[in-house]
């Protein structure tokens, strides 16, 4: 079951390179002493490889939160790994059917960050921006 699905988008990204940030990502969240053991991970692709390809490309990072991980806890550990980059690329979080693309620049901005967590908190409607952006 996921729980948060995170997608990376940068301009002039092509599949290569999103796959790579999505591997950073993963690692970065594995290393993260604040989620030990209380994170699952799996990075997928949203949509069945075209007839003429081999593989599939793979653009989303499927986190399956353990009882104990709070929703801000990993959104900030997101966040953190998005700042750390030389360019930093647009981050996608979606919980179900509520997508929340993250700026680096909105992904600085406390206000901006705590509408986003009342968006993706399992029991909140919180407060969304009509689609949902918080860039």
């Amino acid at each position: 079951m996921t729980d948060l699905a995170v997608e990376v988008r940068g301009e002039g990204a092509d599949q290569a390179d999103q796959e790579d940030a999505l591997r950073s990502l993963d690692g970065w969240l594995r290393a993260d002493e604040t989620l030990a053991g209380r994170l699952g991970t799996r990075i997928t692709a949203t949509t069945p490889a075209p007839a003429d390809h081999m593989g599939t490309g793979f653009d989303v990072l499927e986190l399956a939160l353990g009882s104990s991980l709070s929703t801000a806890a990993l959104v900030v550990s997101v966040l953190q790994w998005q700042l750390s980059r030389r360019r930093a690329p647009a981050v996608v979080l979606s919980r179900g059917d509520v997508r929340v693309e993250l700026s680096a620049e909105a992904a600085r901005d406390e206000a901006a960050l705590r509408r986003v967590l009342a968006v993706l908190e399992p029991d909140g409607e919180g407060a969304r921006d009509g689609d949902g952006s918080a860039s």
